[in-house]
């Protein structure tokens, strides 16, 4: 590798952020935040990196995009049938993390996860493009495949077979709704010296506390 890895880094230079600063719930202060991060124009806001753990403890994770915040839970749909889905299946804590560089911020939850109901998985695939209903039937999310072209004939298939019909969701495909029992805010900080406070579910009341950098 030709860049030397050690020696890239950047100073952190915003305002400071205290306690006082901060809503007392976490996820209306999320949503503050979020809208902040639309405002300053980043690329998809909204994506996240969700940690599950299979059956055996080894963790793994990926980038998925959160679809809502309703009642207190952050909402995101997928394939039941994926790695992230079967992982879910068999361990329900997960985490999320969303990394915004150009407002140097950073959010850590962990929560539990639990399907949302078909009702509520059936309304929003039919608000979804057309072309992503049929990649929802035509990928076996996660499963090997020989070669691409199989992807894309199954795609033909099915938009032949669907033409001039509305589109069903498919039984495997769904969503979750994470319910935070942690939240952190990290707020980049010159000299390393950052700023994170945690939010801790006691019971029915949030607790806020800083955390060293």
């Amino acid at each position: 590798m030709q860049t030397d890895l050690a020696r890239l880094r950047r100073e952190y230079s915003s305002q400071p952020l205290d306690t006082e600063h901060l809503l007392p719930d976490p996820v209306a202060q999320f949503e503050k935040w979020l809208e902040e991060a639309v405002k300053a124009g980043i690329t998809e806001p909204n994506a996240m990196t969700l940690a599950t753990v299979s059956e055996s403890g080894r963790p793994s994770q990926r980038v998925v995009l959160l679809k809502g915040i309703e009642n207190g839970q952050f909402v995101f749909y997928t394939n039941y049938q994926s790695g992230k889905g079967k992982e879910l299946l068999q361990n329900p804590y997960c985490a999320l993390n969303f990394f915004w560089a150009e407002l140097e911020r950073q959010v850590r939850i962990e929560g539990l996860a639990k399907r949302v109901s078909d009702e509520k998985a059936s309304e929003y695939f039919r608000i979804r493009p057309r072309g992503a209903q049929i990649g929802a039937w035509a990928s076996p999310q996660s499963a090997v495949i020989e070669k691409r072209e199989l992807l894309e004939q199954r795609y033909r298939e099915l938009e032949k077979k669907f033409e001039g019909r509305e589109i069903p969701r498919p039984m495997q495909w769904g969503g979750y709704e994470v319910l935070p029992f942690l939240v952190e805010f990290w707020q980049g900080r010159p000299n390393r010296l950052h700023d994170r406070l945690l939010y801790i579910k006691d019971e029915q009341e949030w607790i806020i506390r800083r955390l060293a950098p």
